[in-house]
């Protein structure tokens, strides 16, 4: 029912296609990056390029194949249900693979504006690892739409796919990254960190980030096993009081429950999108209405992301999250970004402007 249907075209023509891609996609990654070097606040740029461009191209190149039939035609012309998994993971990888060809010639000037030791082909390999892992992932959730589900029935697989993977992350994270278990001081000084911060977690784990210095901490999980992920820059670059801070607002993001606001706003805001799949009503209004509550979702998460500041604040000092907050700029070789107007499709006020906030809550005591 929902599975679009494929142009039939050879093989010859379908990988030509897919190579036509790959070398735009390059063309793009290099152009942007030459491009973005010359900006101001090029690590932010950067963000920019991957996200706001690269992504979007990748996306395109899957649809493309889709509609192509790339993925049947690599599959064998095989059927069933064999068949659908093997021509969605093919599809998906290919689209994965043209991202891919887009990030590499960035690296370099990533490595530049970042002044990291993280060689092309280490971040080529650890890109690649990640990709693979994403394809497996969607794989498992968009096959069976080949078999003409319901939209209550497609509706319900995502759901339960968005639920899946908070579950399943603080495994799944290890399969895609380079993980390791600390030390016993290291574990003993995060759980004293993680106590003042008032973060629940059941166990901590360290991402191996020594060649391409990003210093971040991030929990994943369902309630009664949640697992804190710090980097191993993080564990370098920050003293106890600015990992405390840093942690104080993973715990305020865990008492707000952000990433819930988010996945539940999203899944909401497919309701209208599978009511004009089954004729239901009028098609573009109700993709205006799917639009209207997508906004509405990330405007209810940057309020969950304050309120997340907020409580960090009240536990460990407004200036001290602030402190913490503009040493991660420092670290990551950025100036943090600041708007007038919120960016209505973000999912997080600017840096720069929870900087501001939390100062003014400082001089305000």
């Amino acid at each position: 029912m929902y599975a679009l249907q494929a142009t039939s075209v050879s093989t010859g023509a379908a990988l030509l296609v897919f190579g036509l891609f790959a070398v735009v996609g390059a063309g793009i990654g290099g152009i942007g990056s030459t491009v973005v070097q010359r900006l101001s606040n090029p690590v932010v740029r950067y963000r920019q390029l991957l996200l706001g461009i690269v992504l979007p191209f990748t996306l395109l190149s899957y649809v493309v194949f889709l509609l192509l039939g790339l993925g049947h035609l690599i599959a064998g012309g095989q059927t069933g249900v064999v068949g659908a998994v093997l021509a969605t993971f093919a599809e998906l990888l290919a689209a994965g693979l043209v991202g891919l060809a887009a990030y590499a010639p960035a690296v370099p000037g990533i490595r530049s504006v970042r002044d990291i030791k993280l060689s092309t082909s280490q971040a080529v390999i650890r890109m690649g690892r990640y990709i693979l892992g994403i394809t497996v992932l969607v794989t498992v959730v968009v096959a069976p739409l080949e078999a003409g589900l319901s939209s209550v029935a497609v509706l319900a697989l995502l759901a339960a796919f968005g639920i899946g993977v908070q579950v399943i992350a603080p495994w799944f994270i290890p399969l895609v990254r380079s993980v390791d278990t600390p030390d016993d001081q290291t574990t003993e000084t995060l759980n004293r960190l993680r106590e003042r911060a008032g973060l629940t977690v059941r166990d901590v784990r360290v991402l191996d980030t020594e060649q391409e210095g990003t210093a971040n901490v991030i929990v994943r999980g369902a309630p009664g096993y949640r697992r804190l992920f710090v980097t191993s820059t993080f564990l370098d670059v920050f003293d106890d009081e600015m990992a405390t801070a840093l942690l104080a607002v993973q715990a305020g993001r865990q008492e707000v429950r952000v990433r819930a606001r988010l996945i539940g706003g999203l899944l909401i805001a497919l309701v209208p999108v599978f009511a004009a799949l089954v004729d239901i009503g009028p098609l573009w209004p109700l993709v205006g209405a799917s639009l209207g509550l997508l906004v509405v979702t990330l405007w209810v998460t940057r309020r969950g992301v304050r309120a997340a500041d907020d409580y960090a604040a009240e536990g460990v000092g407004p200036d001290a999250v602030a402190d913490a907050l503009e040493r991660y700029a420092d670290v990551h070789d950025m100036e943090p970004p600041r708007r007038r107007l919120a960016n209505p499709f973000s999912k997080s006020p600017p840096l720069g402007n929870r900087i501001d906030r939390l100062r003014a809550q400082a001089e305000g005591e």
